[in-house]
């Protein structure tokens, strides 16, 4: 099977982490550090805050940005569930943006729309999760003029985009996001087994993160409320969570960043073959933004179904049964049981779920050879002309 996506490891991976198992450090140590520092200074950002996985990041996140009961959280359908579900982990109430029909991101023409509709009637969001979609930055710069405007914080969603350029400056710098969250799950751009990172400019933010993803402590007697009474003494000053990463998953991310400009590279290149090899068939292929330089964490073709004579159920079972790991991302989260139960109903964001009953993720990754996709490619094309099938070419 040709996976969707999957990690590449070599051996300068497999060393960095057998060499932290051999320190005194396997958590809390000098890795971290290291790791957030060549994050942020990668970045261009001031400060990086590491922890288990990209969904503690959103949520302490929103947790920094004062999100909680009785505010509301906007973010996109098309995304996992991850971008909204940290709302609710906060107590607040989640709402949606439906998606540009050509980017596949949030709209930004429909978020001023509700925009001015929420002012009106006083439900305007406090925090806005605008979230990279297979790789490519929202119109982060209109994004950014909203918020001054209308006062709501912005996390980008950022877990697609590692290695991503907006305006001519990395993904992450912050100048058009209050914070930005990356993922470093196995199919990412960059892998520290699970991972995430939050970035941010601001201090007090980067305060407030570092103190939530460890129980809510600080031993900083400029935190406490009474002098310390030894070096060993530490308080609770919020309620905060175990939200650590390990030194052995940030050396594996050390190693990893190393190789982030040549994985960026090649995606963009099976990215390109993509776009000319599929350029005759009856599919919409992705496209991009003036601003933005997509890292490609996914490739998504959206089926031209008027034309097709097999449907989109059937088209995905045959790429499956050819030994091509296909995926659809995602299913709109106003659908999921779950928030349908709040009020959500079919029909609530049409350019969403358009784009569900027509899109599949192609297999991309960076060790993904030119025969692969070149078979990929083949068999995609055979079932669009409802030809025979072949045999596979492992390449």
């Amino acid at each position: 099977m040709i996976p969707y996506g999957r990690q590449s490891l070599d051996q300068a991976d497999i060393d960095a982490v057998v060499q932290v198992l051999k320190s005194d450090w396997l958590t809390q140590g000098p890795t971290i550090e290291r790791f957030e520092a060549a994050m942020a200074e990668r970045c261009q950002a001031a400060f990086g805050i590491a922890v288990c996985n990209a969904t503690a990041a959103l949520h302490i996140a929103c947790l920094a940005a004062g999100l909680g009961e009785g505010d509301l959280l906007w973010t996109s359908p098309n995304t996992f569930l991850a971008s909204a579900n940290c709302g609710r982990y906060c107590g607040a109430d989640v709402d949606f943006v439906d998606i540009d029909p050509l980017t596949w991101n949030l709209d930004v023409g429909a978020l001023e729309r509700k925009l001015q509709i929420a002012e009106r009637a006083g439900t305007l969001p406090k925090v806005l999760v605008a979230v990279a979609f297979s790789g490519q930055s929202c119109d982060m710069r209109a994004i950014a003029e909203l918020s001054q405007r209308y006062g709501f914080v912005v996390i980008e969603d950022a877990s697609h985009a590692v290695g991503a350029h907006y305006a001519g400056r990395p993904v992450g710098c912050g100048e058009f996001a209050d914070m930005t969250v990356f993922s470093f799950h196995p199919v990412k751009i960059i892998t520290t087994g699970e991972g995430g990172l939050v970035l941010t400019n601001r201090p007090a933010l980067a305060e407030r993160l570092r103190r939530l993803r460890s129980h809510g402590m600080t031993r900083d007697p400029l935190q406490m409320d009474e002098p310390s009474h030894g070096p060993w003494y530490y308080q609770q000053v919020e309620l905060g969570f175990n939200y650590r990463i390990t030194d052995m998953q940030a050396a594996l991310g050390l190693s990893q960043l190393d190789k982030l400009d040549g994985f960026v590279a090649r995606r963009r290149q099976l990215a390109s073959r993509y776009q000319t090899l599929l350029a005759d068939l009856p599919v919409t292929l992705p496209s991009t933004q003036a601003e933005a330089e997509s890292a490609w964490h996914l490739y998504v073709i959206r089926l031209q179904t008027e034309r097709l004579k097999l449907s989109h159920r059937q088209l995905f079972d045959g790429m499956r049964a050819a030994a091509i790991g296909v995926n659809l991302h995602y299913i709109p989260l106003h659908l999921q049981p779950y928030y349908r139960d709040l009020g959500f109903a079919t029909g609530d964001f049409p350019e969403a779920e358009a784009y569900y009953a027509q899109a599949i993720s192609l297999p991309m990754f960076p060790a993904m050879t030119d025969e692969q996709q070149d078979y990929v490619v083949d068999q995609l094309r055979r079932l669009l002309s409802h030809e025979p099938s072949s045999s596979r070419a492992d390449g």
